[in-house]
């Protein structure tokens, strides 16, 4: 049985009504098909000490349960086959919720967008070499807009169907509705989330800041080598043709800018928990110490040993994809007098990946970097495995 990951915690984002209703009601869309609602999906309610509460959501995706407080010490968790599994910290009632189909492709990427009930019209746009996916735009190379929403509330999706390597690309979203304010504070007060789905799992939450002034909000990037990078920068832009040029000055730098900020404490946790994911790990509960790590990196999101033990734990749940997600961050956060072993183990262990998906190429590639990194006979022999398989 393949085993589903929940990387971060998804908070509702969707509101229907007020928050006071005297019911646990929640609402639950497809985040790739407008207005599909899902029906059959498992809704549970948790909190320390109390029996869950299950239901399921009826034809209009409604599901309803009266039997946990509906406050900050209660989670919810909603399952459906074929879906990614989303978590939320709750209040829960009278919020929508977003479900993504999990994503078959290795080389994939879904990003959903979730917000308030103001401004009314948030958008998302992804830049890449002579791309610029948006809503006058929905396709791009290897990518679309599964879904625009311009009356409140979302989701608003976009999916890469195959990152091309070698392409930079920017994720960001744009207060349509405010746009060119740079004063305004209402993308602020959006309640804006961006969770980027991988493979089966949510691996990335990114909440807006509610302190920042502007209309623009850079969310993430990703290199050349397919490393995810965080860049969380707010800015304002008259309009969408600045946006374009805007994205393209970042794609067009060296690096990545990142402006997350994380304290001393995060990162002494941090630490700890990917001490407690090894031991987790060596002692074969794959799982939770995937979910270790995985806390780990919400509380640093560059602590190289996480992404590497990722790496190596998410193929022990049949989790490819995200393991190429992890494998390509330790690659990027590679420091030190160990930096080559691990960006040499970090390609050897993508390459593997791909040779098992029978995809030659990319696994050849992904052999080579390992070898130009170190010297191992494994890497000569996975070289000449795939050179036979591309002469049959």
């Amino acid at each position: 049985m393949v085993k589903k990951f929940v990387f971060t915690f998804a908070c509702a984002l969707l509101l229907l009504g007020n928050t006071t209703a005297h019911a646990g009601k929640v609402h639950v869309l497809s985040a790739v098909v407008k207005d599909k609602t899902i029906k059959g999906a498992k809704v549970t309610w948790q909190r320390s000490g109390q029996k869950s509460v299950h239901a399921m959501t009826n034809a209009n995706g409604d599901a309803t349960s009266k039997g946990l407080p509906d406050d900050n010490d209660t989670m919810m968790l909603i399952e459906k086959d074929g879906y990614s599994t989303l978590i939320a910290t709750c209040p829960c009632d009278g919020y929508t919720y977003a479900l993504s189909p999990e994503m078959k492709n290795l080389d994939g990427l879904r990003v959903v967008l979730t917000w308030g009930y103001k401004p009314s019209d948030l958008d998302s746009h992804l830049v890449y070499e002579n791309n610029h996916v948006y809503f006058k735009k929905k396709r791009g190379t290897g990518s679309n807009l599964d879904v625009d929403d311009t009356t409140s509330y979302g989701p608003e999706t976009i999916t890469i169907t195959k990152q091309q390597r070698g392409k930079k690309y920017v994720y960001a979203v744009r207060d349509y509705s405010n746009g060119g304010r740079s004063s305004s504070t209402k993308l602020a007060r959006s309640h804006a989330r961006v969770d980027v789905y991988v493979g089966k799992s949510l691996l990335r939450t990114f909440e807006v800041d509610p302190t920042t002034k502007g209309t623009d909000w850079v969310v993430f990037g990703i290199d050349e080598r397919g490393a995810f990078h965080d860049i969380n920068k707010y800015t304002t832009c008259s309009g969408t043709d600045t946006l374009t040029s805007y994205l393209n000055q970042i794609i067009d730098a060296e690096s990545f800018e990142s402006n997350i900020q994380r304290t001393n404490t995060a990162t002494v946790r941090a630490q700890q928990l990917n001490k407690k994911g090894e031991a987790a790990y060596q002692a074969k509960d794959y799982e939770n110490a995937a979910r270790l790590f995985a806390s780990a990196i919400n509380l640093d999101p560059e602590l190289s040993q996480a992404y590497s033990n990722l790496g190596v734990t998410f193929p022990k749940l049949n989790l490819y994809a995200e393991a190429l997600w992890a494998n390509r961050k330790a690659i990027d956060l590679a420091s030190g007098s160990r930096a080559n072993i691990i960006r040499a183990s970090s390609y050897y262990n993508i390459a593997r990946i791909y040779e098992k998906k029978g995809e030659w190429n990319a696994a050849l590639t992904n052999y080579r970097y390992a070898l130009e990194n170190r010297e191992h006979n494994a890497y000569h022999k996975g070289i000449r495995r795939m050179e036979n398989k591309l002469n049959q």
